[in-house]
Parts: structure tokens; C-alpha cells; sequence
């Protein structure tokens, strides 16, 4: 009796996974995406600030308002992969064929970021993830610092003379839509959560129109 009961569980589990929505994080190794897995899904995914800290992907369950969906933790990307990663990050390449949004997250206190990012954006495409809906998430804002110009300095201005706000000026451009935060220190989380569901909710709505999980 016992048995059947959990079976039938198990069933209605399933099918339940199976109407929710995916969300994968991706990025550059080491910038943070685990520590955002364990704030957003209130989980204990191992997460050290180094490189490759993630070496196979964990899915979990989150719900936002009345929202729930998966959300993944992959593998970092990197511009060379070890092939003793190899492995590991197949699990990755399904996460990403399988998303229906990615949140890219980019360490913004890194002084190459912009290089990460290309790496990323590549790898994507060629994983077959081009075409996914992106969020782009600039982490580690609390660990950004730069150098201040004096008023009467007339010297050119040089990358490690530019502000946070600059960096946040500079792609709103042309990311109207990116957001800056800070994981460790649980800043603008929650304008990361109203961005993620409403883009899940669109998603949501569209696929399963009588999915009692959310009606």
C-alpha cells in the first residue's frame, strides 16, 4: 500500500517536472553562478570562489510568487576545457539544448569580462543555444573597484578609471535589460526575480494554458 503511494508520488512529480519551465545558468567558470543557484533556490550547492568550484549540473525546483521552474547550475565555461572536464560538461550541453531562458551570469569585477563574455556567447552557439532567450546578469558588483580621476587630471581615461556606473551606462545601450548584482550580498535580487518571471510566465502561460500549478 505503502509502495503504490509513493509510486503515485513519484508519477505526479514527474508529470509536474514536465509542465515547468527551464532555466539554466551559464557563464565563465568562477563567477558566482552557484552562489546564485543557492540564493534563488534556497539550496546548498557547493560553491568556492575558484576555478571549476562546479563539476557536474544540479537542478532544482524554485518557485517565485506562484511561478515554479527548474533552474540549473552548469559547468563554467572556459576558452580551452581540460579533457578531463570533458566529461563533465556534456551534462552541460544537454542543460543548455534543453533551456528555455539561460541567465548568463559575468563576473563584472573581472578585468578581462568582456573577453569571458565573448567566450561564452560563442560557446553557446556553437552548443546550439544561440537562438535561447538570454538574461544577462553582471555579478560580484560588491568586489568591483576602480580608480578615481582627480578633477584637474586631464590625462585620458583608461579602463581602470571607469565606475560601476559607467560599466551599467555602457551596456544598457545595447542590453536594456541587463542587471548588476551582487549574489553574495543579495543586491538587486529582486529586480533579477521580477525580470525571471515575467519572462517565465510568458513562456509558462503559452505552453501549458491549464497547468494547475500555476491557475
Amino acid at each position: 500500500m505503502q509502495l503504490a503511494k509513493i509510486d503515485k508520488q513519484m508519477k505526479v512529480q514527474r508529470k509536474n517536472r514536465g509542465k515547468m519551465v527551464r532555466v539554466a545558468l551559464v557563464g565563465y567558470t568562477n563567477t558566482g553562478k552557484s552562489t546564485l543557484m543557492n540564493m534563488l533556490s534556497k539550496s546548498n550547492v557547493f560553491a568556492e570562489d575558484k576555478l571549476f568550484a562546479t563539476l557536474d549540473t544540479t537542478v532544482r525546483k524554485v518557485v517565485i510568487e506562484n511561478l515554479p521552474f527548474l533552474l540549473s547550475d552548469t559547468v563554467g565555461f572556459i576558452r580551452k576545457l581540460p579533457t578531463h572536464l570533458v566529461e563533465s560538461f556534456k551534462s552541460t550541453l544537454d542543460e543548455v539544448r534543453e533551456a528555455d531562458i539561460l541567465i548568463h551570469v559575468v563576473d563584472i569585477s573581472h578585468p578581462n569580462y568582456e573577453e569571458q563574455i565573448e567566450v561564452v556567447e560563442t560557446t553557446l552557439g556553437e552548443l546550439g543555444g544561440g537562438n535561447i532567450p538570454v538574461i544577462l546578469v553582471f555579478n560580484k558588483t560588491d568586489a568591483y573597484s576602480y580608480v578615481k580621476k582627480d578633477e584637474d587630471d586631464l590625462t585620458p581615461v583608461t579602463r581602470e578609471n571607469l565606475s560601476l556606473e559607467d560599466h551599467r551606462r555602457e551596456w544598457v545601450r545595447t542590453h536594456p535589460e541587463a542587471l548588476f548584482i551582487s549574489a553574495l550580498q543579495k543586491s538587486n535580487i529582486d529586480e533579477l526575480k521580477d525580470q525571471l518571471y515575467q519572462k517565465v510566465k510568458e513562456i509558462h502561460v503559452k505552453r501549458y494554458p491549464y497547468n494547475d500549478l500555476l491557475y
